[in-house]
């Protein structure tokens, strides 16, 4: 069964809206006279779908799509827009909501924004349901030397990790700013053989330099190579690059140095180690793994958590 909201401070167009849903087959429909009450409705029950006037006195829709964005975010809106209301309603798209119909067509085109609206809903819903099962995500990738890729890239382990039940934002970031810093330094000074040094004297003529080296041979063949394996207690990922390599030795003493907080070569080094747990390197010096785990951490956790997040609103 499908419930929907429907909010009109207009009784008449509450019900023809009203109407219009009852002949769609397992919807129920409830109203609210605007978003103020609407915005507590939703507080008390679970909804599947809110379809909101957007000029009401109290709260109008712009704001109600604002708060449930903000408290119900599984929840989707469509709009039902008035004559001469299309900028609002345009806003409201750009803020979360999921579609519109003009008032004047929702006769002809409200049922078919609702079932579309609502596979949409499904799908995701479902794909929630289905990361419950989750245990391991494995991935290899062969990067070219463009940051371009690096920022997908790193958009990718975040989702990977909140999929994985890592909830703390704030360690999700110090992670994938390790990688972030691990695959920098595989491009740059692996790949592309620019010295750190370059960069301090010289930010400019660095990044002049690498994009010159980035369709040159050899450099533009080499690939920056990141494998990940991702579980729910521990992440590990390997960032290996195809240059001639580096000498490993000063990375086992960098940590006690405090000057090398201030270099660009020795910042990078030190983000990993303080942000993961091992951070070791091949001893040709191409190659770095880092290892991350969840302190306390235990299965039935994990299971309660994401069971949690699927059954929120």
């Amino acid at each position: 069964m499908t419930k929907i909201l429907v909010v009109d401070d207009s009784a008449v167009d509450r019900r023809l809206i009203s109407g219009l849903l009852e002949r769609l087959p397992d919807v129920a429909v409830h109203t609210a006279q605007d978003g103020l009450e609407a915005a507590d409705i939703l507080d008390e029950q679970e909804f599947d779908l809110v379809i909101t006037d957007m000029i009401m006195p109290r709260m109008n829709g712009l704001t109600l799509v604002e708060r449930i964005r903000e408290r119900h975010p599984r929840v989707p809106v469509i709009l039902i827009t008035s004559q001469g209301s299309e900028e609002i309603a345009l806003e409201a798209l750009r803020r979360g909501a999921a579609s519109y119909v003009p008032k004047r067509l929702a006769g002809k085109r409200l049922a078919s924004t609702v079932e579309q609206v609502m596979q949409v809903s499904h799908h995701r819903n479902a794909r929630t349901e289905l990361m419950r099962c989750l245990h391991q995500w494995s991935f290899l990738f062969a990067l070219d030397n463009d940051c371009r890729y690096f920022s997908a890239m790193i958009d990718y382990v975040q989702d990977a990790l909140e999929d994985l039940g890592w909830e703390d934002p704030a360690e999700r970031t110090r992670v994938t700013i390790a990688i972030q810093e691990a695959l920098s330094n595989a491009m740059f000074h692996g790949n592309l053989e620019l010295s750190s040094s370059l960069r301090e004297n010289d930010e400019r003529r660095f990044f002049a330099l690498a994009e010159e080296r980035r369709t040159q041979p050899p450099y533009a063949a080499r690939k920056v190579w990141l494998e990940g394996r991702l579980k729910p207690d521990e992440i590990f990922f390997c960032v290996r690059d195809e240059g001639p390599g580096f000498d490993t030795k000063p990375f086992a003493t960098l940590m006690c140095h405090a000057e090398n907080v201030e270099s660009c070569f020795g910042r990078g080094v030190l983000l990993m180690r303080a942000f993961m747990d091992e951070v070791v390197y091949n001893e040709r010096g191409n190659e770095v793994t880092l290892i991350k785990r969840r302190a306390g951490w235990h299965m039935g956790e994990a299971a309660d958590s994401r069971i949690s997040r699927a059954a929120q609103p």
